[in-house]
């Protein structure tokens, strides 16, 4: 069309491209306003070295205010270190193979006596592999699958928030932000603390749809945690974990439990793994397995495809999705994105550094845990660390996505197999709890060291200082941790005794998880391996499904290993997330720029508001400080048996 052809039309050119002009002058604008790492243009990002300063480990060297880099290295190996508490299994696993906890199962024989020295080789042996694990796929994980990774994502914007240099309007309201509702949330925890003085009591288990929904884990808990991460997470993702709880809790249960005494005996108690728990944890695991290895499988095709036209053609620009290489950045990212890519890339840990170091750690620890649990052969530690890489990936790709670590999950796996294998005359209910350790360590390290490089992505930390911190930290956590427990074990003489003020109940149920895999899978109820093997197939066509409909469908369809988490645990969390998704679903039609801007302040605040409250909770429970008020919801019917209990 012709200049005075478009002007006949009343379509004028050059007003045309003033206005183009004018929109991308605005959307820059938009852009910058929101951006973070405009923020901190004028800062220089220190290397990776200089991140890992003394001052970073050691408190009072404070002469000048902490880098945010620093402050990412530190809170790493803060949470390396806590983290063995629960992949150390103080609580489960480990505990259950004491004589104090065999005491109370029917086998009374096959235990080991606890003791500080093997605890601490035991973890030092194990707790370093999952780190080595994941390294080469960190760039497929925060990079090119884009996962949130909720807790880290909270963490960076809470030590961006800290870090924002004066003058800085946005960030300015971020942090009042976040500072009120971090406020708004440990309060609320405090204020939650003292209706909790029984088992079953507080707003935690406030029956808000209904005493039926509520036995059937359908209920609001009032979790400013969830919320907050619900907030953080993509639509998809918290509407899958609700249409998991449906399908599980909703659908499936009801009508398996209802064929009690057919599929499985009637008089099982409800933590018995053959009976209906049987199910949700198999079912679970096989929804997990399936999603997680589908995603295996995809990422290791396209790194062979990719490879093989790389070395066929000599086309060094072709992209492939490794961590050695970095791939061209999208002139399509935003500012944030761009900068944070191309320092997450510079400072390479080179894969042959990651296969190397797992190889040398697993050689080491088939030599030396045979000797801590002669029950644990040499070939079962083997085939543990030959699929412990793509059990790591599903746990940190699932991580990832729902903010939950699986290791616990993953480890009964382990207990099942392992034990199983070993069988009831070699020990096997020690190999299958030791086999669970050793797994649990190896996808719990690796699930929080990419939750570390996601928050090391969003404040641009170097990969390395992180990896470093988190070794320095894992090494801390593997002598802190089993020294905090043996201090427990020796005060409390009654630790793990029903009752008590610290019953360990997971420690029990573990043990007889041990004794049932001794007798293998043929123990599990009726049709549970048919219904894992169905499910497994559905996680793999569902994603199949995804691939191949494209995004704008995708977005639609659930995504099974959210799916996967409810089965197990129940739908109240999924019902406070999708509550988070609510929020911001609508704060985004009234003002999406706003929303867009203080949304993951006012998530993270949430988050770790509750997330402190836990400390003073903590301490209070140590010195005997309990709740003076018991807040319980009873039917009618139970009411009135109460009353006139109460009358007589």
């Amino acid at each position: 069309m012709s200049k005075n052809e478009g002007e006949e039309n009343g379509f004028d050119p050059e007003n045309h491209n003033q206005e183009e002009e004018e929109e991308d002058k605005k959307k820059h604008l938009k852009e910058e306003e929101l951006s973070v790492e405009r923020i901190f243009e004028n800062q220089e990002v220190p290397s990776w070295r200089k991140q890992l300063t003394v001052r970073a480990f050691v408190s009072g060297l404070l002469r000048q205010p902490f880098t945010r880099q620093e402050n990412t290295v530190i809170q790493t190996c803060v949470v390396a270190s806590s983290g063995i508490s629960f992949s150390g299994g103080y609580g489960n696993y480990l505990f259950a193979m004491s004589e104090r906890i065999a005491k109370q199962s029917a086998d009374t024989l096959d235990f080991k006596k606890l003791s500080l020295g093997w605890m601490i080789s035991f973890l030092f042996v194990v707790s370093f592999l999952g780190l080595f694990s994941v390294v080469p796929l960190r760039k497929i994980m925060i990079i090119d699958f884009k996962l949130t990774y909720p807790s880290g994502t909270a963490t960076a914007h809470l030590i961006n928030s800290f870090q924002t240099p004066q003058g800085a309007k946005l960030a300015k309201k971020q942090v009042r932000e976040l500072g009120k509702f971090f406020t708004i949330s440990f309060l609320w925890g405090f204020f939650q603390w003292f209706y909790t003085a029984g088992e079953n009591c507080g707003f935690a288990n406030f029956p808000s749809l209904g005493l039926k929904a509520y036995d059937s884990k359908f209920y609001f808990d009032f979790s400013t945690t969830y919320v907050g991460v619900g907030m953080i997470c993509p639509h998809i993702i918290n509407i899958s974990l609700l249409v998991g709880g449906i399908l599980s809790w909703g659908l499936m249960w009801p009508l398996i439990e209802d064929r009690k005494g057919d599929w499985y005996p009637a008089d099982l108690s409800s933590d018995s793994f053959s009976g209906l728990q049987g199910y949700k944890v198999f079912i679970a695991i096989a929804l997990i397995l399936g999603d997680g290895l589908y995603n295996f499988l995809k990422v290791l095709c396209q790194t062979i495809v990719g490879l093989s036209h790389q070395l066929r053609y000599k086309d060094a620009s072709s992209g492939l999705p490794v961590a050695d290489h970095s791939s061209l950045v999208s002139s399509q990212l935003s500012y944030d994105d761009k900068r944070r890519t191309q320092l997450f890339l510079k400072d390479q840990i080179p894969t042959l550094f990651a296969i190397g170091g797992y190889v040398a750690i697993a050689a080491i620890a088939m030599a030396i845990l045979p000797h801590i649990f002669h029950q644990l052969k040499w070939y079962h530690i083997l085939v543990i660390y030959i699929f412990a890489p793509t059990l790591a990936f599903c746990n940190a790709y699932g991580c990832g996505l729902t903010d939950w670590s699986l290791g616990s999950t993953y480890g009964k796996l382990s207990i099942f197999i392992i034990g199983a294998w070993a069988g009831a005359s070699h020990g096997g209910v020690l190999a299958g709890l030791a086999a669970c350790g050793v797994m649990m360590n190896i996808v719990s390290t690796a699930s929080d060291l990419m939750q570390d490089f996601k928050t090391g992505y969003l404040t641009l930390a170097s990969p390395r200082s992180m990896f470093v911190s988190q070794i320095i930290g894992t090494a801390m956590g593997c002598v802190i941790s089993p020294c905090v427990f043996w201090l427990f074990y020796k005060a409390f003489d009654d630790l793990g005794q029903p009752g008590s003020q610290y019953p360990t109940p997971y420690a029990v149920v573990y043990r007889n998880m041990a004794l049932l895999g001794v007798k293998g899978f043929s123990s599990l109820p009726k049709n549970c391996l048919l219904l894992c093997y169905v499910f497994f197939g559905g996680a793999i066509m569902i994603n199949l499904i995804r691939d191949l409909v494209g995004k704008n469908w995708a977005r639609f369809i659930p995504v099974p290993m959210a799916m996967a988490i409810p089965f197990y645990l129940g739908s109240y969390f999924a019902i406070d997330m999708c509550v988070g998704s609510l929020i911001l679903f609508v704060w985004g039609k009234i003002n999406k720029a706003k929303a867009d801007a203080l949304a993951p302040a006012v998530a993270s605040g949430l988050i770790c508001g509750d997330g402190i409250w836990t400390l003073p909770a903590s301490i209070f429970a140590l010195a005997g400080v309990k709740p003076p008020i018991c807040m319980k919801f009873l039917s009618r019917g139970n009411n009135a048996k109460v009353d006139k209990f109460l009358g007589s």
